[in-house]
């Protein structure tokens, strides 16, 4: 549990944990409580996992061939190969700037309460409690929406793939009914959850597991519909430079609309930062593996991707499939029995992908809800006593995920809303601590351990918006500010009530849940992380928004 003073915080001993023989990792594990003492918090969780672990487990939250499997349909509608494979290297570039920026403010605060804890430590004082809430409550619901998007995601693949069976030429052999496929993600998530919670110990050896079957069924699947390619193959012109869009909306916002295949694939990379406390050497670690999950997922994504253009059907066709990646590599092989056999390393990895959010969520729930923010907080942020994990809030998460699933009954396009309102979320939660040290004139990251030096202010401006070191009131807003508005879009036109976005709906129903929460009870009760303030009387930033004196850092 979260400390009630930062004296306390400070004074508290600190427990020696062994995580092996070697005594490097046991006085790197006893380095990082030490740097979580000083930032607020007494170590609950058992450091385990290194700078490799860590890298793989982030390359899993994203599952690059899964991710980019189970959302092709929207590049595809969106202008088709040019979309799929230009709109990922853009995309890419973008995140890889992102991961650097959150990288270098990680390794300075290097907690489970990740990017809200950050952004309350970066933030002018008068702001940072409704700041830190606001970013905690985008980080919270954008990691519950991407786990709901990602356990959704493999109950839709999944009726895809065994659809690669047909009754007769053009139609699967399951037409599952709406109930099934609901019942379907329910047995998705909660299968993801019992891994997490009973297989913890072990969860490291998954994801470096995940590495080699990852690569292994990327190369299967590449090799063999490059070599059978039974309909023949595709032009280079054609792989790289057909634009086709079929969305309805104009050919330059369609693109854009098509993006949310890259976005969605690359959304998880800073979710990883929740996992700072599981970590033995944090402040390093993380922002390491950040950088380099970035790298390998943008070539590993190439790799996937360019041998799709070259065997893809008529692109017109494909749009008729939620799912387009079963049927493009039936079409490249002719054989049920034999695509289904290649399709079989994506369902494993979306397992192991859903998995992983699911532990990720399940700590950054847990981090919020320790410093009170979160209605019923003294019962989310219990840990379980052998478990050794954040168990209740494990259990909140998957409980609210489940609930959104419903939205499934209403509209087919239910998958749209969770991927993109969980983009949407995410985007705007990393934005925020790279926003407010931008604000702060990066004042805070200049002797951190993972400093970017003199890119600083270029990757912060690709992150959030162009902006000069010498001024800091104007910006040309680019990525963060455009996701927003981008995955609240219908990716089809005209608007039908089965392809309506819900995103919109859920994003303004949550940011009205957190606003109402924070007036009804936050605004008088919720001081923020446990620092320096904790302890001073409460004050009402609306009505008192200069009584918060300047923080001091450690």
């Amino acid at each position: 549990m979260a400390t009630t003073s930062s004296d306390a915080a400070a004074t508290a001993p600190i427990p020696v944990r062994t995580h092996g023989s070697h005594g490097e990792a046991t006085n790197d594990a006893e380095s990082a409580d030490d740097l979580l003492a000083a930032l607020g918090y007494k170590a609950e969780l058992v450091r385990t996992r290194s700078t490799w672990h860590v890298a793989f487990m982030s390359f899993v939250l994203a599952s690059i061939p899964y991710g980019l499997g189970t959302t092709l349909y929207y590049p595809l509608q969106g202008g088709g190969p040019v979309v799929v494979i230009w709109g990922w290297v853009l995309v890419s570039l973008i995140i890889l700037c992102v991961a650097a920026s959150l990288g270098e403010i990680t390794s300075v605060f290097p907690t489970a309460g990740g990017v809200y804890y950050q952004t309350y430590m970066l933030a002018p004082a008068r702001f940072r409690r409704i700041a830190a809430y606001m970013c905690g409550w985008a980080y919270v619901v954008g990691n519950i929406t991407i786990t709901l998007a990602v356990n959704f995601g493999t109950t839709l693949f999944f009726v895809a793939c065994i659809n690669v069976f047909e009754s007769e030429p053009g139609v699967g052999i399951w037409q599952a009914e709406v109930y099934q496929v609901f019942l379907t993600f329910v047995a998705v998530t909660l299968l993801c959850n019992a891994i997490s919670a009973f297989g913890n110990k072990i969860l490291h050896h998954l994801d470096t597991f995940a590495i080699y079957w990852t690569f292994a069924g990327i190369i299967a699947i590449m090799v063999t519909i490059l070599a059978v390619a039974k309909n023949g193959r595709r032009s280079a012109a054609y792989a790289f430079g057909d634009f086709e869009p079929t969305s309805g909306w104009p050919d330059g916002w369609s693109f854009m609309v098509g993006l949310l295949h890259a976005a969605y694939a690359t959304s998880s990379t800073g979710m990883i930062i929740s996992m700072c406390e599981e970590v033995r050497s944090p402040a390093t670690q993380v922002p390491k593996a950040m950088v380099i999950t970035i790298i390998i997922n943008t070539f590993g994504g190439l790799l996937f991707l360019v041998p799709l253009m070259f065997i893809l059907p008529n692109v017109v066709d494909l749009t008729a499939f939620a799912q387009p990646l079963p049927y493009i590599i039936l079409y490249a092989v002719g054989s049920p029995g034999g695509a289904f056999a290649l399709l079989i390393p994506l369902l494993v990895l979306s397992i192991l992908c859903g998995t992983a959010c699911t532990t990720a969520t399940s700590r950054c729930t847990w981090a919020f809800a320790r410093d009170g923010a979160i209605p019923g907080s003294k019962w989310w942020s219990k840990v379980h006593p052998t478990m050794d994990i954040p168990l209740n809030a494990m259990m909140l998460t998957m409980v609210v995920e489940i609930l959104l699933g419903v939205i499934y009954f209403g509209s087919s396009a239910a998958f749209n809303a969770f991927s993109g309102v969980g983009v949407i979320y995410l985007t705007l939660s990393y934005a925020s601590p790279i926003l407010v040290s931008m604000i702060e004139r990066r004042a805070q990251v200049q002797d951190c351990k993972f400093p970017l030096g003199k890119f600083g202010w270029f990757c912060n401006g690709v992150a959030i918006g162009k902006m000069s070191s010498k001024s800091t009131h104007s910006c040309s807003y680019t990525w963060s500010f455009l996701a927003v508005p981008l995955f609240c879009m219908p990716s089809l036109l005209p608007v039908t009530a089965l392809t309506v976005n819900y995103a919109p709906v859920v994003f303004v129903g949550f940011f009205t849940i957190a606003g109402v929460w924070y007036f009804a009870w936050g605004h008088k009760n919720y001081r923020g992380p446990p620092t320096d303030t904790i302890g001073a009387a409460v004050v009402d930033p609306v009505t008192d928004i200069d009584a918060f004196p300047a923080k001091k850092v450690e």
